[in-house]
């Protein structure tokens, strides 16, 4: 059998947490930041946890963890 690979663009953007969810980086944060407001901007900040209906996706993408 070969070897299951794992997507590296997947792999790029989420992280496994220690109780076996996911997390991630919300998008739009990188540039063109002065017409967005700060509220806007201070919630780009913290991580996001995966949602329970996306969860078997990103399992199948990465599925060495």
């Amino acid at each position: 059998m070969p070897k299951i690979k794992t997507s590296r663009a997947a792999a790029k953007r989420f992280k496994k947490t220690g109780s076996g969810k996911y997390k991630f980086r919300k998008s739009h944060a990188s540039h063109i930041l002065t017409k967005k407001t700060t509220k806007r901007k201070r919630g780009f900040r913290k991580d996001q946890i995966i949602d329970g209906s996306d969860m078997k996706e990103v399992r199948r993408l990465l599925p060495n963890g």
